[in-house]
């Protein structure tokens, strides 16, 4: 049975390696291509998940005295396969270098733009700030006012009961 596990092991460093370079090459891409490799891998992903549950069976076959030492392994190769999927996510938001300038511009004298630019965003927020604060006062403050007309009505309802049962 160990060797049905080896062979397992095997076909996992095969599509790892391939994977590990797929999702490297992927930030380099754009559009179609790109779209294609991301289906690829996002497959073989798939792959490498039912054979590590392949793997798992496998281990639960194995005798008791070798289990602890293929379990290990086996977590291990668990670890890669969670840090291929990450590095996979990771790869599909990454842009490639001319996308980013693309995105971000390369405009050198753009940083005091983007200063003001910040500077005019930090004022706007400060704004809504207060303006969110003085909201929140007249709330708290309608409520306080409510919480008194309540206990005014509530006194006057008593004051009635009790002038009707008196009488």
């Amino acid at each position: 049975m160990s060797s049905d596990f080896e062979s397992y092991e095997q076909d996992f460093g095969t599509t790892t390696a391939e994977l590990t370079n797929k999702i490297g090459r992927i930030p380099k891409l754009s559009g179609e291509e790109k779209t294609q490799l991301i289906l690829n891998v996002d497959k073989q992903l798939e792959e490498v998940r039912e054979l590590m549950e392949q793997m798992d069976l496998e281990v639960r076959e194995i005798p008791i005295q070798s289990r602890a030492m293929y379990n290990g392994r086996l977590k291990s190769y668990k670890q890669e396969l969670e840090k291929l999927e990450k590095d996979f996510k990771r790869s599909r938001i990454a842009y490639s270098d001319e996308v980013r300038q693309e995105l971000l511009g390369d405009d050198g004298g753009s940083s005091e733009g983007q200063r003001a630019h910040l500077l005019d965003n930090t004022e706007r927020l400060e704004r809504s700030s207060r303006r969110l604060e003085a909201g929140y006062q007249i709330a708290v403050e309608t409520g306080a006012r409510a919480r008194e007309v309540e206990g005014e009505v509530y006194r006057r309802h008593i004051g009635c009961c009790i002038s009707l049962l008196c009488s």
